[in-house]
């Protein structure tokens, strides 16, 4: 247990802090690798309640269901604003549940679905159109807002077509103000977690203000997992994904 709060104290004081002074309730955001619904998913009790893969769903295991979530493709610039369909667990590893033609729309690699999710509050008109909802979109029931926010047509299918993934792949376990505090966690990581191969940890400097610890590069998603979850075992509740660092 003190192991516990003195990590915890130590993370509050040394890391890059996730909001500002003026909005303390920030929106979630985070980046990451999606989750590709299945039917097989639900068959084989992977997903607990069932998804419509003809329909462009999402569902968050942290967001509640009706809140408005923006979805980004970083490497294509797509983007598309949808409302959660449900609060539901999924594996651990992934940052949120799509049905395949939200991955249509992304134009996301089946076997690279990487991707940049984030809340947004129903006070944050960023969009200056009335709301645009596709057929499909109007057949989902919600409560909340869409007045002010222009949700796109995804009705208009993609085609997805499969890469080869090239991109080198990090995990930023968290960013710090100095570098001594980043080698203090990188210390702990390598001293505590036995099975961890200390080669994967470095240090990037951006800047002065921000030192960031990053695991990697691994050159695909199969490949990270492993560390991922002995990272969040080890006390990170929330890590992102990186590629290219």
């Amino acid at each position: 247990m003190q192991y516990k709060v003195f990590f915890l104290f130590f993370i509050t004081i040394s890391c890059t802090a996730n909001f500002n002074d003026n909005n303390v309730k920030q929106s979630f955001n985070s980046k990451g690798f999606a989750y590709i619904y299945h039917e097989s998913d639900y068959l084989n009790k992977i997903i607990k309640k069932k998804m419509n893969n003809n329909l462009p769903q999402i569902a968050h295991n942290k967001i509640r269901p009706g809140s408005l979530i923006q979805l980004i493709n970083p490497k294509t610039n797509d983007s598309i604003i949808l409302k959660n369909n449900k609060k539901l667990e999924y594996p651990d590893f992934y940052k949120i549940l799509i049905t395949k033609p939200v991955a249509n729309k992304l134009n996301l690699n089946e076997d690279f679905p990487y991707i940049e999710i984030s809340e947004i509050k129903r006070n944050k008109s960023f969009i200056a159109q009335k709301s645009k909802i596709y057929v499909e979109e109007k057949k989902i029931h919600s409560n909340a807002p869409v007045e002010s926010v222009k949700i796109d047509n995804i009705s208009i299918i993609k085609k997805n077509i499969k890469k080869i993934n090239k991109d080198k792949i990090f995990i930023v376990v968290a960013e710090f103000y100095s570098k001594e505090s980043a080698n203090l966690l990188k210390n702990r990581i390598i001293n505590e977690l036995t099975n961890y191969n200390s080669k994967k940890l470095n240090i990037k400097i951006k800047n002065t203000n921000k030192i960031t610890l990053l695991s990697g590069p691994y050159s695909s998603i199969n490949s990270m997992k492993n560390d991922y979850i002995q990272l969040k075992n080890f006390g990170f509740e929330e890590l992102d994904i990186s590629i290219n660092e």
